[in-house]
């Protein structure tokens, strides 16, 4: 498996001789439910219902149904994975992602002949052509609405072209031609292309691309403000990388995509037409979450038109359990990217380094790694905390630590609470704020006086660092330097 150019397939080379890292299995596994439900155990990891735990990737050979397709899942379900997929360090990914943002490298167009996402073609004009056939998605859970598409890089454009951007969303596979899109209010660029389209009665081309390096996948997440309506994040990718992403036209719609993807679905988003999320299943229950609760079926999520369907000669279809440590990967790195560029600007220096743990699924909760000069100093911390929640409206946690606690390890972050931290001086309540709607929280009957409509919160900052005039009162026990110490293990 070699290639000279960044794509999945090349990713996989790099990794594919470590057990740490990657497996293959052989075992027929059912993509209906099964197939999670064995990952779950294996290596899933983040806010899934235990037990669980950080494993290695896993591509399943032998999906019923499919065979000619394999299934990878949990490709980024490891942080430190992530750091060796992008040659990084995996504790600095924030500002690495953060340096990227700012130096991006656009994506250039190809010719149909240097795309392999285009070797074999299905038009849904072709008899026969049934999505539910041709692509392997997995469901989560036996309660899922449908098969679902997770990790799949929408592309869409305005309508007169002038800019362009690439989102991730929850997409359900609801028959031959049809998927449903979740595409949440606000912030979405996407969804403000749709609106555009919509407005005029015009149904908006898209291309949908699957099975990439996670480069694209994890850089596709980044959010406004850091990223703002016009900027196309495929040029995370490409500086990070140092190799612009390739695109390539869509054979049956006016939009590009991914010319080295796995799959590709190309379609419209159609205007003025709503679809029950759960319309095959009527469970109630549209796919898991990443706070680790199924979310809700929607009653009325929008509808992408199928066209046709694209892939590689023996194609790889990529998954993530929606609770999983992928989600944290794809998430929490670009927030705390956008984080650590909002406080150099306002505050330098004072923000060492920024973590979004599993706890919050990426979304919910920052560690924060503060370091003051002097006593002018005391206080910028809050300020830091209060400039976090500009940056990512839906962080609802941030603890605050100093510069000798290890923002990585949970139990070194909550220590502070318990031997730097009092509760009636150091907990800061923020209330009536906006927050994300798939924390079951978050509702008007769970705490009436702060939340007015679904989707607001109460914000949380607990000070866990030292007042800087105490600091000799709270220095850790120190131990001998033993530079030497894994001879022991010999």
């Amino acid at each position: 498996m070699t290639n000279n150019k960044w794509d999945l397939r090349k990713v996989l080379s790099e990794i594919e001789d470590d057990p740490q890292n990657y497996h293959e299995t052989d075992v027929a596994v059912d993509p209906d439910a099964e197939l999670a439900g064995v990952y779950r155990y294996i290596g899933a990891g983040g806010t899934v219902e235990r037990p669980t735990k950080e494993g290695p990737a896993m591509m399943f050979n032998n999906v019923k149904g499919f065979p000619n397709t394999r299934v990878l899942i949990g490709l980024m379900a490891s942080r430190k994975r992530v750091g060796k997929i992008l040659h990084h360090d995996w504790r600095t990914l924030g500002q690495y992602f953060n340096d990227a943002v700012t130096t991006p490298v656009a994506p250039v167009l190809v010719d149909e002949a240097d795309a392999p996402s285009h070797e074999v073609v299905h038009l849904a004009t072709e008899d026969g052509f049934d999505l539910r056939k041709l692509v392997a998605a997995p469901t989560n859970t036996p309660q899922d609405a449908g098969p679902y598409i997770t990790v799949g890089v929408v592309f869409g454009s305005s309508m007169d072209k002038s800019i362009s951007d690439v989102t991730i969303h929850r997409m359900c596979i609801e028959g031959k031609d049809k998927l449903a899109i979740y595409i949440m209010p606000g912030g979405r660029h996407i969804g403000v292309f749709a609106d555009e389209y919509e407005k005029a009665n015009k149904p908006m081309p898209i291309t949908i691309s699957i099975g990439l390096d996670p480069a694209i996948t994890i850089g596709t997440t980044f959010e406004p403000p850091t990223t703002p309506l016009g900027y196309n994040e495929l040029g995370v990718a490409g500086a990070l990388r140092k190799e612009a992403v390739e695109l390539v036209n869509g054979v049956s719609v006016d939009e590009k995509a991914i010319a080295r993807a796995e799959y590709t679905i190309e379609g419209y988003i159609m205007p003025h037409e709503r679809i029950q999320e759960d319309i095959n299943t009527h469970t109630g229950k549209a796919m898991p979450e990443f706070p680790g609760y199924d979310g809700d079926a929607n009653p009325a999520v929008q509808v992408i038109k199928v066209t046709a369907v694209t892939h590689r000669q023996n194609p790889i279809m990529q998954s993530v359990i929606g609770p999983s440590e992928e989600h944290v990967s794809m998430a929490g790195i670009p927030t705390e990217a956008s984080i650590l560029q909002l406080t150099n600007k306002a505050i330098p220096g004072k923000v060492v380094n920024v973590y979004n743990p599993p706890a919050g699924g990426g979304k919910l909760m920052t560690i924060m790694q503060i370091h003051k000069d002097n006593e002018a100093d005391e206080g910028i911390q809050r300020q830091a905390a209060i400039l976090a929640f500009a940056a990512f409206k839906e962080l609802k946690t941030v603890f605050l630590v100093d510069e000798d606690v290890d923002i990585f390890d949970m139990n070194d972050v909550v220590w502070t609470m318990n031997t730097r931290f009092q509760a009636d001086k150091d907990l800061m309540v923020l209330s009536g704020m906006r927050n994300h709607p798939l924390d079951p929280s978050e509702r008007p009957e769970y705490d009436p006086k702060s939340i007015r409509f679904k989707g607001m919160s109460s914000k949380l900052v607990i000070d866990g660092t030292v007042p800087f005039d105490m600091k000799d009162q709270f220095e850790r026990a120190q131990f001998m330097k033993v530079p030497d110490w894994r001879k022991y293990l010999e």
